[in-house]
């Protein structure tokens, strides 16, 4: 079931809005339509319902669909008021530049990372990860990171709804091996990516967590195998410890509401 499908004509229009977003291009009416569930009468009234209200934006000389202003300014609002993004900021900054490597900032949406940041190498490498996009769990550092430290029946749910392509030869492929990579991450309390979403693209991965062990996201040091391995990435795990514990308690005395009501009621 897609997300949102059970939540009326909302979750409906916010499904619509998502598959125009994803095409990463602006798209005509006929290209949402040969992958929306929905019946044309059904897709058309909600692509004019997001436009009247400016989530989308309709360009009359093409007849192309793409993302709207009104969109564009809550995404901004968003990124400013509820993610780790803002907090982060300074803290994958100084992480980079002691590195020298790209640094990713993520969270979890559903059952999949969203990259809410990303810091370049002093030397950048072409790679899937951007901030905005959303990647697989099972096969990146930062997802692996962050599975492995969620409660057993939210882990357990997210891990059945990984898809468990096959990427690259070093691709985890199914469940049971995830598990046991994940156990590993919870002794180690850090993770590797070993070329398993796209090859020669190696990372070490750290989740973040709040001081009552609750999971708020992930971040990552990324390289190549052209210029390093995992044994020398290893050795930044340190420097990402002390930049995770960092954000987390920027954070939770920024927004995260579990804590302060923890504050409030001495637990």
């Amino acid at each position: 079931m897609s997300r949102g499908s059970g939540d009326g004509t909302v979750g409906k229009a916010l499904e619509v809005l998502e598959e125009v977003a994803n095409f990463g291009r602006p798209v005509r009416f006929n290209d949402v339509l040969a992958q929306s569930r929905f019946p044309k009468p059904t897709l058309y009234r909600l692509i004019q319902t997001l436009t009247n209200q400016g989530m989308l934006d309709f360009d009359p000389e093409r007849s192309t669909y793409a993302p709207g202003a009104r969109l564009v300014r809550l995404a901004h609002a968003a990124w400013q008021q509820s993610s780790l993004a803002q907090v982060a900021s300074p803290y994958l900054q100084e992480l980079s530049e002691q590195t020298g490597e790209t640094v990713h900032l993520a969270q979890l949406d559903s059952a999949q990372v969203l990259y809410l940041d990303k810091r370049n190498a002093k030397q950048p490498v072409e790679m899937y990860s951007q901030a905005g996009k959303v990647g697989p769990a099972y096969c990146t550092g930062v997802g692996k990171a962050m599975m492995a430290f969620l409660p057993d029946a939210e882990a357990e749910k997210v891990i059945g709804q990984q898809s468990f392509h096959i990427f690259t030869e070093h691709t985890l492929a199914n469940a049971e091996a995830l598990k046991e990579e994940l156990a590993e991450i919870r002794e180690h309390g850090y993770g590797f990516d070993r070329e398993e979403h796209e090859p020669g693209i190696i990372c070490v991965a750290m989740p973040i967590l709040t001081e009552r062990g609750r999971l708020i996201g992930a971040m990552s040091v990324t390289s190549t195998t052209d210029r390093t391995n995992l044994a020398s990435l290893e050795k930044n795990v340190p420097l990402l410890k002390t930049a995770a514990d960092a954000i987390s308690r920027e954070a939770q005395r920024w927004s995260f509401p579990d804590h302060q009501k923890q504050q409030a009621t001495g637990l």
